[in-house]
């Protein structure tokens, strides 16, 4: 019947096995050598007590015999005297004797050595044959157990000598027997336990030291290493785990090289990124923004000088488009990189994206920033907060269906931390990561460069809400100016 039917037996096994290795050890120790001391006293003792009344009733049987022939003599001469004696001398040289006496042929008391008067009942108590030897009894009185022995004397023609003969030495002998047997068992035991003591610490010994050692390798430390204690089974496994270890250390050298190459790559990517949005965002403005211009003045030009023509509806539409035109590169020169960013930094950038984009877009924004004002620090990461505020409202404005959005930058410390929170309808991480969301993954991407670290909580239904907090490096208080914006 399986253990989960006895509640009571279950949670006891649950708290054995959860005792400790040692203490499961030295209990097991402890439990065999009281159990086989316990057994061996128990063993000891019936065979001796069997051997010692064996040797008591021999000895009862030989002194009654003894007696029986001895007496034969006193009887026949009627020498009450010597026969009073010879009970005397009987009882006084046999300590485990309680009382002889002597009964007459016709079963009456003629000699005996009770003080207090023959006792009624005695003469029944045992009996013999005059064709037998003797005749053992056991007889329970106050003392103890009495074995009664009656043997005849002269055939039964003389009478019937009997002697009782009590165990109270017998179980003294016992007693003493017992108890030197379980003070043996206690030394063995408590030699027992320090032997056991000393061998489970040659056993925990080295396994709570490779315990200690998985531990340290969980929390990254592959450096570990432990001294391993004897050739034996657990310095094999320590071998192993040494082993084991070392190629840990070298696979996270290997994966640490690998992460810094590509840490170097993406940050030579991104900057060669933003190198290139700002060259083009300043061709954009220099060359394509000023070239717009000149068609456009010299389009107002032509209206002017054409006045009421044919082709003035024409102008008109060329007029408007190039304005639109040049609206939309200022525009994207603005988002390929902002000269706010670099002039006025992040806080400020920031403000003027979130400006834009609501413009844009549907969607209710606000902004607040703590700590922050006239602060300038390492452009890397005012660049990197900047890029993934822009890609979080990005994505709010493609996927999340909110009603509002709100940023918030503050300084906390020495750290940097921009938070976007929409009230939108949320996703399943997890399936963006297995899908490899192109813009959480690069935003994670620019926040490890910088050191950073983002975090995202959201459920389908109950919105998004972004962190990134960067260290900030290089923070110095300036003073700022306003933008010249194009």
């Amino acid at each position: 019947m399986a253990i989960s039917r006895f509640p009571l037996l279950n949670t006891l096994w649950c708290r054995i096995i959860s005792v400790s290795m040692r203490f499961k050890i030295l209990g097991l120790a402890l439990g065999l050598i009281l159990l086989l001391g316990l057994a061996l006293t128990v063993q000891m003792r019936l065979i001796q007590e069997d051997t010692l009344r064996k040797e008591l009733q021999r000895h009862g049987i030989a002194l009654t015999r003894d007696l029986a022939a001895r007496a034969a003599e006193f009887i026949l001469l009627d020498d009450l005297y010597s026969l009073h004696n010879l009970l005397q001398d009987t009882q006084t040289h046999n300590s485990n004797v309680r009382y002889v006496f002597i009964l007459d042929s016709r079963g009456m008391p003629l000699v005996y050595s009770f003080a207090q008067g023959f006792p009624q009942g005695m003469r029944e108590a045992n009996t013999v044959a005059p064709t037998d030897r003797y005749h053992i009894q056991r007889l329970e009185t106050n003392e103890g157990v009495v074995w009664d022995i009656a043997a005849p004397i002269l055939a039964g023609e003389g009478g019937v000598a009997r002697i009782g003969v009590s165990e109270t030495g017998l179980q003294a002998t016992l007693a003493l027997t017992t108890r030197q047997f379980l003070i043996t068992t206690a030394l063995i035991a408590f030699l027992g336990m320090a032997v056991a003591s000393i061998l489970t610490w040659m056993i925990t010994r080295p396994i709570s030291q490779l315990v200690e050692a998985t531990k340290a390798v969980a929390a990254g430390q592959f450096d570990t290493r432990v001294t391993p204690w004897a050739d034996d089974e657990i310095g094999t496994l320590t071998a192993a785990f040494n082993l084991m270890t070392a190629e840990l250390a070298k696979a996270a050298r290997e994966r640490e090289e690998r992460d810094q190459l590509r840490g170097l790559l993406l940050d030579k990517i991104i900057t060669a990124q933003e190198e290139e949005r700002r060259r083009i965002a300043r061709e954009l403005h220099d060359d394509t923004g000023q070239a717009l211009t000149a068609i456009k003045m010299g389009l107002s030009n032509a209206i002017a000088m054409c006045g009421p023509c044919r082709e003035r509806g024409r102008l008109d539409q060329l007029h408007n488009l190039t304005g639109r035109t040049l609206s939309s590169v200022r525009q994207l020169a603005l988002e390929l990189r902002p000269p706010v960013l670099d002039d006025l930094g992040l806080v400020a950038a920031i403000r003027r994206y979130i400006a834009d984009w609501g413009r844009t877009v549907e969607i209710a924004i606000s902004f607040e920033s703590f700590g922050l004002d006239n602060i300038r620090f390492d452009p890397a990461v005012e660049t990197a907060v900047y890029r993934i505020v822009q890609e979080a409202l990005t994505n709010v404005a493609r996927h999340a269906n909110a009603q509002h959005v709100g940023v918030v930058l503050e300084r906390r410390g020495t750290e940097c931390v921009a938070i976007v929170e929409d009230d939108g309808q949320g996703f399943d991480k997890a399936a963006a990561k297995n899908k490899r969301h192109l813009g959480l993954q690069g935003m994670e991407e620019r926040a490890k460069l910088v050191q950073g670290r983002l975090m995202i909580e959201t459920t389908p239904g109950s919105g998004t809400t972004i962190f990134v907090r960067v260290p900030l490096q290089g923070a110095a208080k300036i003073s700022l100016r306003e933008p010249v914006l194009p």
